[in-house]
């Protein structure tokens, strides 16, 4: 049984795997950290946090980068964006879920299967995203 766990991350209760809840990759051991399993891209704080003085003085308001990085952790199969946080360089990713697998699958033993598609998150694969058509008005 698969149950959400972010918008964007699942438990496969019976392999005890982390999944993509897009692509149903396999990300890794649920009983480990999921950021593990995923692609990571460190980021220049400055480049989301423009400075607001010029960059010939020495404090802009941007972060530093000697201080702070940007971590983006993607699905490495397609694409999908699954956590952001700020890290100082060289600090390994943050394990910040970690769950009872045995309590869980114990829960969920006398539920019935969750419906993933009626929980917010990404749409089914093969869907038609629509935008408004322009009137031609202005």
């Amino acid at each position: 049984m698969k149950i959400a766990m972010t918008e964007y991350l699942q438990i496969d209760l019976e392999k005890e795997r982390w999944m993509c809840r897009v692509c149903e990759h396999d990300v890794g051991p649920a009983r480990g950290n999921y950021k593990e399993g995923l692609l990571v891209h460190a980021r220049d704080p400055r480049e989301i946090h423009k400075p607001i003085l010029d960059t010939s003085y020495e404090f802009t308001f941007a972060p530093d980068p000697k201080w702070v990085q940007i971590v983006e952790y993607y699905c490495p199969s397609c694409g999908t964006q699954m956590e952001v946080e700020y890290l100082t360089p060289g600090h390994p990713p943050l394990h910040d879920m970690e769950f009872d697998i045995d309590a869980l699958k114990a829960q969920w033993a006398k539920r019935s299967p969750q419906d993933l598609s009626k929980i917010a998150g990404p749409e089914p694969m093969g869907v038609e995203y629509h935008t408004q058509k322009s009137t031609g008005l202005r």
